[in-house]
C-alpha cells in the first residue's frame, strides 16, 4: 500500500476474474482480495488495490477457510467462498471469455479434478521462511502444512527450509513420483554436493537437481502415464494433479476415437501422446528437449504403442504448416498460458478434420478458438476442469471438428 492509502467502508459489487471482490471508489473499480459480492467491508485503499481490514456485513456465501494460513499465504485465493458459488463463478470465467470473443459453445459442467491434491509445487526458501509468496506480497509466507498438496508432499516446507540453509535464497520445485519426491532447485549457489546429498538421505528423496544438473539420484523418478512409466526430467512440467491428467487424457482419447494418425503438439513428457499411441500412430512435438527425450523413451520402451516419432521444435515461432499437418486425422494441442496463436492459424489453413485443445487460460483459449472457427472448424464442446481448487486458474478441453 502507498503512503496515501486510506481506510474506507465499501460495498462489494461483483467478483473479478482473479477471485477478488470489486468495489467502486469515485466510479472506478478497486480490487480487494478476500471479499465476496454483496459484502460491506472496511478496507485500506491505495490506487485500484485494497487490503481487507474487516468484514462488516458478511455474505451468506462466506465460509470458514480450511487452512489456518489462508489470507496471509498467497497459494489460495478463495477458501472463504462456499464451494457451489465458487464453482459457478469459475465456470463463468470460460463462458464470459467465449462470449466476449463472439463464440457460442456447448460448455459442460465444471469437473472437479482436485483428486488427492497437487502432486507438484514450487516453494521459496528465504530468510523469512519456506512457502508460497504471501498474498499480494513478494515476501514468503512461512508454512508448516499445506492442505492443497498430496500427502506425499507433507514435508515440502521442511525440505525447502533445509535447502535454504544449505544454499541461501532458493526456489524449490517438488514432485511426488512413484519412486519418491523429486526435488529441483534454482539458486545462485552452483555447487553444494555434500549438504544436498545429506538432505536427500534425510528425507529419502528420489533425486535432487541443482540449476538443472542432477546432484544425486537415489531412485530414477518415474510417473505412470497410460500404460507407460515416464522418467521425468528435473523440474519438468506435469498437470498439477494426477486426477486432472486422467480426466483430460480420457477426454482426448474419446474425442480422437477412430483417428489413425495423431499429432500431439506441446506434448511435454507425453501424458496424452502415451495414451493416444495405444490406438493411433502418434507424433509428439515440444520445444523442451528433455521433455521430448523422456516422451520418446517412454513411447519406444512401452510394448504395444504405435509411434510415428517425436521432434524438438518451438511451435510458437515455428508451427507445423498445412503440408506437415496433411498426414494427420487429428491434432492435440496443450500450449502454455499464452496459447497457440501461430499454430492455430496454420491449423485454420489445413484440412485436419479434428482438433482437440487443452488450455489453462480462458482468454487465450477464446482467441485461438476464434481463429479455428474462422478457418472452418465448429466448436463441438468444451469441458471446464478445476484442478487448481480455491484459485482463479481454470483448465479446459475443447473439441473442434471441420
Amino acid at each position: 500500500m502507498t503512503a496515501q492509502a486510506a481506510l474506507q467502508l465499501l460495498d462489494i459489487a461483483d467478483m473479478g476474474a482473479r477471485g477478488e471482490g470489486i468495489a467502486f471508489v469515485d466510479d472506478k473499480p478497486v480490487y480487494i482480495p478476500g471479499t465476496l459480492k454483496g459484502e460491506n467491508v472496511r478496507a485500506l485503499i491505495g490506487g485500484n488495490r485494497g487490503r481487507l481490514e474487516a468484514v462488516i456485513t458478511p455474505s451468506p456465501e462466506r465460509v470458514e477457510p480450511v487452512c489456518k494460513h489462508f489470507g496471509a499465504c498467497g497459494g489460495c485465493q478463495l477458501q472463504h467462498w462456499d464451494r457451489q458459488s465458487y464453482r459457478t463463478w469459475k465456470r463463468q470465467l470460460l463462458v464470459t471469455a467465449l462470449e466476449r470473443a463472439g463464440i457460442t459453445a456447448d460448455i459442460g459442467p465444471l469437473v472437479d479434478a482436485e483428486g488427492a491434491g497437487r502432486r507438484r509445487a514450487t516453494l521459496h526458501g528465504r530468510r523469512e521462511g519456506a512457502g508460497f509468496n504471501g498474498l499480494r506480497s513478494h515476501e514468503v509466507h512461512d508454512l508448516d502444512q499445506c492442505p492443497i498438496l498430496v500427502p506425499a508432499l507433507a514435508e515440502a516446507a521442511d525440505i525447502t527450509r533445509a535447502c535454504y540453509r544449505a544454499l541461501g535464497d532458493c526456489d524449490v520445485s517438488l514432485t511426488a513420483t512413484a519412486m519418491g519426491i523429486d526435488v529441483s532447485i534454482r539458486a545462485k549457489t552452483r555447487s553444494a554436493y555434500k549438504p544436498l546429498t545429506n538432505i536427500a538421505v534425510r528425507y529419502k528423496l528420489a533425486r535432487i537437481a541443482l540449476n538443472g544438473e542432477d546432484v544425486i539420484t537415489n531412485r530414477p523418478p518415474e510417473i505412470k502415464m497410460g500404460t507407460a512409466m515416464v522418467r521425468v526430467p528435473a523440474g519438468g512440467f506435469l498437470q498439477a494433479t494426477a486426477a486432472a491428467e486422467e480426466i483430460i487424457g480420457a477426454e482426448i482419447v474419446a474425442a480422437c476415437k477412430g483417428a489413425k494418425r495423431v499429432a500431439d503438439l506441446f506434448c511435454g513428457v507425453g501424458p496424452f501422446a502415451l495414451r493416444l499411441a495405444a490406438n493411433a500412430k502418434t507424433f509428439a512435438v515440444d520445444s523442451d528437449r528433455q521433455a521430448v527425450a523422456a516422451c520418446d523413451a517412454a513411447l519406444r520402451g512401452t510394448p504395444g504403442l504405435k509411434i510415428m516419432g517425436t521432434e524438438t521444435r518451438d511451435l510458437v515461432r515455428d508451427p507445423l504448416v498445412p503440408l506437415e499437418l496433411k498426414p494427420f486425422d487429428a491434432v492435440v494441442l496443450d500450449p502454455p498460458r499464452a496459447g497457440a496463436e501461430a499454430q492455430a492459424r496454420e491449423l485454420a489453413l489445413s484440412k485436419v478434420n479434428l482438433v482437440v485443445m487443452v488450455s489453462c487460460d480462458p482468454v487465450s483459449f477464446a482467441r485461438d478458438a476464434a481463429i479455428l472457427i474462422a478457418g472452418g472448424y465448429r466448436l463441438e464442446k468444451v469441458t471446464p476442469i478445476d484442478q487448481f481448487v480455491w484459485s482463479a486458474h481454470l483448465e479446459m478441453v475443447a473439441v473442434f471438428r471441420r
